[in-house]
């Protein structure tokens, strides 16, 4: 009889292990979350920059809005 209540009491304290990873993975996963859309935007803003260097020093069409060769 003594073995119900041990069984109870580990089954409880892995539940709430469990309970605490999974709040953690998901504040994780909402910080990386918001890294990525915060990289994301940056990332827009440099290929705008880049592709109006480019257009601004030849003159023509940037070569990342070109076709490729094959095309």
């Amino acid at each position: 009889m003594d073995k119900q209540p041990d069984r109870l009491h580990q089954m409880e304290e892995a539940l709430a292990h469990l309970a605490r990873l999974t709040e953690d993975l998901s504040e994780v996963i909402a910080r990386q979350d918001r890294d990525i859309a915060r990289l994301t935007h940056r990332l827009d803003l440099l290929m705008r920059a880049e592709a109006e260097r480019q257009a601004d020093q030849t003159g023509t069409i940037p070569l990342a809005d070109q076709r490729p060769p094959h095309y």
